[in-house]
């Protein structure tokens, strides 16, 4: 059976304000390469991904596109500018594909399969975004996440605790988050409408957290959990980027 054709968007459109470099993390270099470069060679080297939608802030445009050309990372189609928001950066890259395609839903050669990364997630893998393409033919949404090794307590703004989950229910949050390109694209034109979920009603925007939260908030689908990887970390802090040296030590020639 043919498989799907997919498409990634790849964000890195953030500051880094809290990693304190006065340099975009997703450019920060990691033993020798930016950071984003190891996004951008798992894509290019997957054969699970045939395009992807580049996100990138608007002052690091032209910075995104050296990149890509250095490294000729070829299945980078559009590089596209990031929104205010992260769901809006969402939206403009599934515009691109959009206006590319005339429609991501039905035109010929459009994406059936559209997955979300973090530009600043540098150990994706091919099984990670096998297991996640699986699991979006179930209910057309589809996440990888890891179960919480720790207890989760949920507080109130003075610290009081006022829930305690069951940890077996606890998921911490990875990407690739992937959807059925019509699912995301009505998600997507949700948020050009103010917000107006299929209900009729208007979806709380300022609480969107991440693709996930704005498919479910606006349409309504259901999405799956599927295990990521415990290394499938995001490099937000000085400490995580000696924490992604120590995993590329321990994984050296896995992307040369």
């Amino acid at each position: 059976m043919k498989r799907r054709k997919n498409a990634l968007i790849l964000l890195a459109g953030g500051t880094g304000s809290r990693m304190g470099a006065g340099v975009p993390k997703q450019f920060m270099e990691l033993r020798g390469k930016p950071l984003i470069w190891y996004s951008l060679n798992a894509v290019q080297r997957s054969d699970l991904i045939d395009e992807c939608i580049l996100v990138s802030g608007k002052d690091q445009i032209r910075t995104a596109r050296e990149i890509t050309d250095r490294y000729g990372f070829d299945k980078v189609s559009h590089i596209v500018t990031g929104g205010a928001e992260r769901y809006l950066s969402v939206v403009n890259a599934v515009l691109a594909l959009m206006e590319k395609n005339g429609s991501c839903e039905c035109a010929e050669g459009a994406p059936e399969i559209i997955l979300i990364h973090d530009g600043a997630r540098p150990f994706l893998t091919d099984e990670i975004i096998q297991r996640c393409l699986d699991g979006v033919e179930d209910t057309g949404g589809c996440a990888a996440a890891v179960p919480s090794k720790d207890t989760v307590k949920i507080a109130d703004e003075s610290g009081y605790v006022t829930q305690e989950p069951l940890r077996r229910n606890v998921w911490l949050m990875q990407t690739p988050q992937v959807f059925r390109s019509d699912i995301l694209c009505r998600a997507c034109r949700g948020i050009l409408d103010g917000g107006v979920g299929e209900s009729g009603h208007f979806a709380d925007t300022s609480a969107i957290t991440d693709d996930v939260c704005m498919v479910r908030m606006i349409t309504g689908a259901d999405v799956k959990l599927v295990m990521g990887d415990y290394e499938n970390i995001k490099v937000t802090t000085p400490d995580d980027l000696i924490i992604a040296d120590k995993i590329l030590e321990a994984q050296i020639g896995h992307f040369t």
